[in-house]
């Protein structure tokens, strides 16, 4: 397990390797480190801006010798959003590191988290978050499939799908209450009263009894986070997702 103080060294080691880097035209450190929320599990993020986009391939050639090279990374893998690369490393000390790199026209911050070490950034901006309209449907998606995987005897399936179901009523919950909405960042913030309907809603065991009786929990919890956000279409939505419940088993 890595301590706070080689997670400094480290970043710091990074920011230094990167102001050598000519083809490097800003740095900055991202995520709680740059809100000065840290705590001892935190990782490393720093977002890097690039002379051009086709110098991106060789930085990250290089960038990733190194991770291996002089950092020992044991494995990588990449998501992309937009012109960015984030490029997220695990170190044989469990500690992560997860290094955004995009071209320097579009080095900018996405996020208040953002603190530029060195170089330029161009003007902020925020990325939305995400439509509730858009979690309202991928709810009522997972709803009628955990009925057809339950009724089908798929058991595990089925517990995908009612987790699924339980994640975006709570994200529902997350955005109605100000908070942080993606990779359950806001959960453990929302009020007692909101994520103790959903308690019930944990697959305890495998077979179908457990898993209709979660079904029902979590839909009568998304019928009243969708109600919340949106009345109107609550009403719209009641009478099917009830019916999906009733035709389960």
């Amino acid at each position: 397990m890595f301590n706070s103080e080689e997670r400094d060294r480290l970043r710091s080691d990074l920011l230094e390797y990167a102001a050598k880097d000519q083809r490097i035209t800003g740095a900055a450190i991202t995520g709680s480190a740059a809100a000065e929320r840290e705590d001892r599990w935190s990782d490393i993020d720093l977002a890097f801006g690039v002379s051009g986009a086709a110098e991106l391939p060789n930085v990250l050639l290089d960038w990733t010798a190194h991770m291996y090279q002089q950092h020992l990374a044991v494995h990588h893998l990449d998501i992309r959003s937009g012109g960015w690369i984030y490029r997220v490393f695990l170190l044989p000390s469990t500690l992560q590191v997860d290094l955004a790199f995009v071209s320097g026209t579009d080095f900018r911050a996405l996020a208040p988290t953002f603190r530029l070490i060195f170089g330029e950034a161009n003007e902020s901006r925020h990325v939305p978050p995400a439509q509730t309209g858009e979690i309202i449907g991928l709810a009522w998606l997972y709803t009628l499939h955990a009925r057809s995987c339950i009724a089908r005897g798929n058991l595990w399936q089925a517990e995908y799908m009612v987790s699924n179901i339980r994640d975006n009523a709570l994200a529902l919950a997350c955005i109605r209450h100000e908070l942080p909405a993606a990779h359950g960042r806001g959960l453990d913030l929302l009020p007692r009263g909101v994520t103790a309907q959903f308690e019930g809603s944990l697959v305890r065991q495998l077979d179908i009894v457990e898993l209709s009786r979660a079904f029902r929990t979590v839909v009568h919890g998304l019928l009243s986070e969708i109600r919340s956000t949106d009345e109107e279409l609550a009403g719209r939505l009641q009478d099917v997702l009830i019916r999906l419940i009733e035709t389960s088993t």
